[in-house]
């Protein structure tokens, strides 16, 4: 059995794109009609994330597979996804993929990262839509297209891209209890035990380029850190003139 892990902190907005997506990967002939169960843990929401879940859940169990849902008040990332790898572990996952609720995976997301032969495949990021942030889109594509190597064997480290083996994770110790870089962490934990990697762009996901970052640190509030550095920079031109 696959299984797919989300955190979600009030993605009520994004979650149901979230999960058309996963049930696409998850029905790919590739996967030779494997299982694949997600587990969603809801963190702190007060919104209808819950709701938009329910609504998918025939879906899955009409094309043989499993969506559940926990919730939980921890706010922390890592709390969230060490509880979905527990769930996970729990009906016997084989493999653990991890994205996040505002993204959209790709029919081969897991097909891709199981093609890797590797026990843990880091996987890229890319974003379609920059409209969120109105006036900068066009500044913040211009950056992420200088300064992000969407490519095979980058080396970046995304929650929202991540694939380990049952084996490796429960060695490495699985996620740590922080509010971000829990994904960072867990990797560093992986190359202790020697585990065999794979820095791949082939399973594609798309993220989100919004503005309200939801984990400091994490991709969202990197975006905002850019324009925030980009302001200055104006700013002290305008000032040295």
């Amino acid at each position: 059995m696959i299984g797919i892990a989300i955190p979600a902190h009030n993605e009520e907005s994004n979650l149901d794109a979230c999960l058309v997506s996963l049930l696409a990967a998850a029905r790919h002939p590739l996967l030779d009609g494997e299982k694949v169960c997600v587990q969603v843990v809801l963190d702190a929401c007060d919104d209808g994330s819950a709701a938009v879940v329910a609504r998918h859940q025939a879906a899955f169990a009409a094309a043989g597979m499993a969506l559940d849902m926990e919730e939980v008040a921890a706010r922390q990332v890592g709390v969230a996804r060490a509880l979905g790898a527990r769930r996970l572990l729990a009906q016997g996952a084989r493999w653990l993929a991890f994205t996040d609720a505002d993204t959209r995976v790709s029919p081969r997301w897991l097909v891709a990262q199981l093609a890797q032969g590797a026990d843990v495949v880091c996987g890229s990021v890319a974003v379609d839509d920059w409209s969120p942030h109105a006036a900068n889109a066009q500044a913040l594509r211009a950056h992420f297209a200088d300064t992000y190597q969407d490519r095979d064997g980058h080396r970046h480290i995304h929650g929202a891209n991540l694939g380990v083996s049952a084996e490796a994770y429960q060695a490495a110790g699985g996620f740590e209890a922080v509010a971000c870089h829990e994904d960072v962490l867990l990797v560093k934990a992986l190359e202790r035990i020697g585990a065999r990697f794979a820095w791949s762009a082939q399973p594609r996901v798309y993220t989100s380029a919004r503005t309200d970052a939801r984990a400091r640190g994490g991709f969202g509030d990197t975006l905002l850190a850019v324009l925030a550095g980009k302001a200055q920079g104006q700013q002290g031109q305008a000032a040295a003139q």
